[in-house]
This record gives structure tokens, C-alpha cells and sequence, in this order.
């Protein structure tokens, strides 16, 4: 075996500080919870650990047998499958807008776009929550200005995912608008003045030209947007508790209920590595479709 370059063990000792507390804030955790989801540890083994049992994978048989899992799950894909999309093209159109020539103060309008995403998120929940009230909400006040009956926003489980995503793709698309102003500003400028020679309009340059030099970035900002959209929690806490008739309840609200609520601590680390299972698997969907779609343009 070689032995280690002296730049080698350089490099290690500049890491290992960082991987020391990866390991114990990460790592520690991730395998607790691993281990918990094979027990039934609930609030009786945390009073005592001679109650805790062995269950393997009992809890994960539970977990794929219970209807409000589905019922979480098909909400939380609901989320994701309307808001991914929202989000990254509001962020995208909102990124092309301020490298755009024709748009004066952007450093201002920067400012404004991304203000709510270092807002607090219950703070901000609840004015949502208060814009979308159904007697004295902003939102209905305006719509019977227009003579349009008022819409229980909240109340309603036709109303309340939308106006769920709706929140969620306005409060997080102004981090997604930074990484790709960034992107934007690294395509060069000799690919449009070339396109603009060649006849091509401005949605030409867009798809054949700004596209394809994103693409790196637009494939990160999916896979980390969908990633923390499955993660779907704070919003539906504050904003409807779970309903009405629990048509906002999330996989990690319900491993919320399961773990604080019930104290069915196994079963909820159950839950989080279903959950865990599913992004990777439809990360990795989305990696695959990229390069499906790189290889078919080439």
C-alpha cells in the first residue's frame, strides 16, 4: 500500500474538522434513527428501555399498510408536481427578467424578489393566513369587489393545496432567482449576439441558447427544490393544521403526528426513511431524464 503524499495528508487534516462534525451531527443521527425504525420505541421504552422491542421491519409493513400514509403521500406528490414546476419557472422568469437590458433598478428589484425567503416562515404563515381568511381576508375582499362570491381558501380541500403551493413557490423562489441570475451571467454573450445574426428571435435564444447553458444548474435547483418540497411541513402546521378533512397532510406532518403527537418514535423513523427512499429514488429519476434528454439533443 503506497503511503499517503505528504499534500495527501494535508489535505485530510483541512477536511477532517468538517467530517468530525458531519459525522457526529449527521451521521450519529441518521443511524439512531435507522435503528429506532427497527423498534417499537414509543414513550413507555423512553421511560424505561427495558420496554423496547425488537420489530425489524414491522414498522415499514405498518407504515405501507396505514391509508393516511397514501393519503399523506399522494397530498405531498400532489404538492410537489404543482409547485417544483411553479417554483422554478417563476424563479427562472424572474432571474431572465433582471439580466434583461430593458429592466432599470435591479438591484432593488433583487432585494424585493428575494425578501421572502429570509423571512421567518410561521411569521409570514400567518399573514398568509389571515390574506386568505374567508370572511376578512384580503384576497375575498378583492375577489366581491369583482362580484366574485368569496372562496374559503383555507377551509376547503379543493382550495387549501393550492393556496398551499401558492405560499410555498412565493416565499422560496427568490433563492432559486440568485442561483440562476448566476447561471445566466456565465453564458456567453457571443452565443447571443451569434443567434441574433442568425435570425433567432428572442424565445429561439431562450430555448437554444439559455437552456442548454443552464442545464447543469436548472437539473441542481430540480433535484434540491423537489428534494425540500417532499419535506413539506411548517406550511400546512400553521396554515390548516392538516385539513380540513386531511387533504393537507404531508408524509413528514404525519411522521410529526406519529413521533411528538402519539410518541410512536419507531414508527415515525419509519416514516422518515420511506420518505428518505422516495426523493433519492426520484432524484435519481431526474438525473437519469437529463441525461436521456442531453443524449437526445446530441
Amino acid at each position: 500500500m503506497k503511503k499517503l503524499s505528504r499534500e495527501s495528508l494535508a489535505a485530510w487534516a483541512f477536511a477532517s474538522p468538517a467530517l468530525v462534525v458531519i459525522a457526529l451531527f449527521f451521521g450519529v443521527p441518521v443511524l439512531a434513527g435507522l435503528a429506532l425504525s427497527l423498534t417499537d420505541f414509543d414513550i413507555y421504552a423512553l421511560a424505561d428501555p427495558r420496554n423496547l422491542r425488537w420489530q425489524g421491519l414491522g414498522n415499514y409493513v405498518h407504515v405501507l399498510s396505514l391509508p393516511l400514509f397514501w393519503k399523506a403521500l399522494g397530498n405531498t406528490a400532489y404538492f410537489v408536481a404543482l409547485g417544483v414546476p411553479l417554483s422554478i419557472g417563476v424563479s427562472l422568469a424572474a432571474a431572465v427578467l433582471l439580466q434583461s437590458k430593458l429592466v432599470r433598478f435591479k438591484p432593488v428589484l433583487r432585494t424585493a424578489l428575494f425578501a421572502p425567503v429570509v423571512t421567518t416562515l410561521v411569521a409570514v404563515a400567518v399573514i398568509w393566513r389571515y390574506l386568505f381568511h374567508v370572511k376578512y381576508g384580503l384576497v375575498n375582499y378583492t375577489l366581491q369587489s369583482l362580484g366574485i362570491d368569496p372562496i374559503d381558501w383555507l377551509g376547503d380541500p379543493r382550495w387549501s393545496m393550492p393556496t398551499i403551493i401558492l405560499f410555498a413557490a412565493w416565499k422560496n423562489f427568490g433563492g432559486n432567482m440568485i442561483i440562476f441570475i448566476a447561471a445566466l451571467q456565465a453564458v456567453p454573450q457571443d452565443l447571443y449576439e451569434a443567434a441574433r445574426l442568425d435570425g433567432a428571435r428572442s424565445w429561439n435564444q431562450f430555448r437554444y441558447v439559455t437552456l442548454p447553458g443552464i442545464g447543469p444548474t436548472l437539473l441542481m435547483v430540480a433535484i434540491l427544490t423537489t428534494a425540500g418540497y417532499f419535506q413539506l411541513f411548517a406550511e400546512p402546521y400553521v396554515m390548516t393544521q392538516g385539513g380540513p378533512l386531511q387533504s393537507t397532510v404531508s408524509v413528514l406532518y404525519l411522521m410529526y403526528d406519529e413521533g411528538f403527537k402519539w410518541w410512536n418514535l419507531g414508527l415515525a423513523s419509519a416514516v422518515a426513511f420511506v420518505l428518505f427512499v422516495i426523493i433519492v429514488v426520484v432524484s435519481k429519476g431526474l438525473i437519469a431524464l437529463q441525461r436521456r434528454l442531453t443524449g437526445a439533443e446530441a
